[in-house]
């Protein structure tokens, strides 16, 4: 059975512009695969643990590091929480990531997610040609695939501020890492910067977003 993950990072829950956009594809998805299982991850009503002293003493294990039995309750759940992410992300077929750009990158909470599933040994390797992905990523049995939904007031794919698109490159050399080449962006951008065509911009997005749904 095919598994979506559909990662969301807002404060918010509903009417704005990534999240609409993003509520459309997954409606879309759902409607052209009726068996597949969509799991919604809500990264700002979730546990996202933050890389803090007890993490990074983790990351160092054994023999320079503490074994798990040796760590606090605290760290012990920051530890169990962090495994649950990670494998959560590995079980995932295809992954949605839907968030706003604030200065010119994704909300806090997505980069402590993305620090929860990048891990070594988990999620990508030292190999001799480099770093390569693990576990269901391109180079082993099966490759993911991403939708990235990114909303701004700037326009950021092209343009003045094409070199400011942080967000979307992040995300895309982070996948790239994991091995997951198959990445695609959906922007719903320049709501602000161009008022007046708000509402053009937010359909023609969200068509692009029924149209990829439909093939995802």
């Amino acid at each position: 059975m095919t598994t979506l993950l559909y990662v969301t990072a807002h404060p918010f829950d509903t009417d704005t512009n990534s999240l609409t956009v993003s509520s459309q594809f997954i409606k879309t998805y759902r409607e052209a695969n009726p068996n597949d299982t969509i799991v919604h991850l809500d990264l700002y009503r979730a546990d996202i643990p933050q890389i803090d002293a007890d993490l990074l003493k983790r990351w160092g294990q054994p023999p320079s590091g503490p074994s798990f039995d040796e760590l606090n309750s605290e760290a012990k759940a920051k530890a169990v929480r962090m495994r649950e992410l990670v494998e959560q992300f590995v079980a995932a077929d295809k992954i949605v990531i839907a968030n706003p750009v604030w200065n010119f990158l994704f909300p806090p909470v997505l980069k402590a997610y993305l620090d929860a599933v990048v891990v070594p040994g988990m999620t990508f390797k030292q190999a001799d040609n480099g770093l390569r992905g693990l576990a269901g990523l391109v180079g082993t049995a099966t490759g993911k695939k991403v939708v990235h939904i990114q909303a701004s007031g700037s326009v950021l794919s092209h343009g003045r501020y094409q070199e400011l698109n942080f967000s979307d490159s992040y995300l895309r050399a982070v996948m790239q890492l994991l091995g997951i080449e198959d990445f695609q962006s959906i922007y719903v951008e320049g709501v602000v910067e161009h008022r007046d065509q708000a509402q053009e911009i937010k359909d023609r997005a969200a068509q692009q977003a029924i149209e990829l749904a439909k093939r995802f």
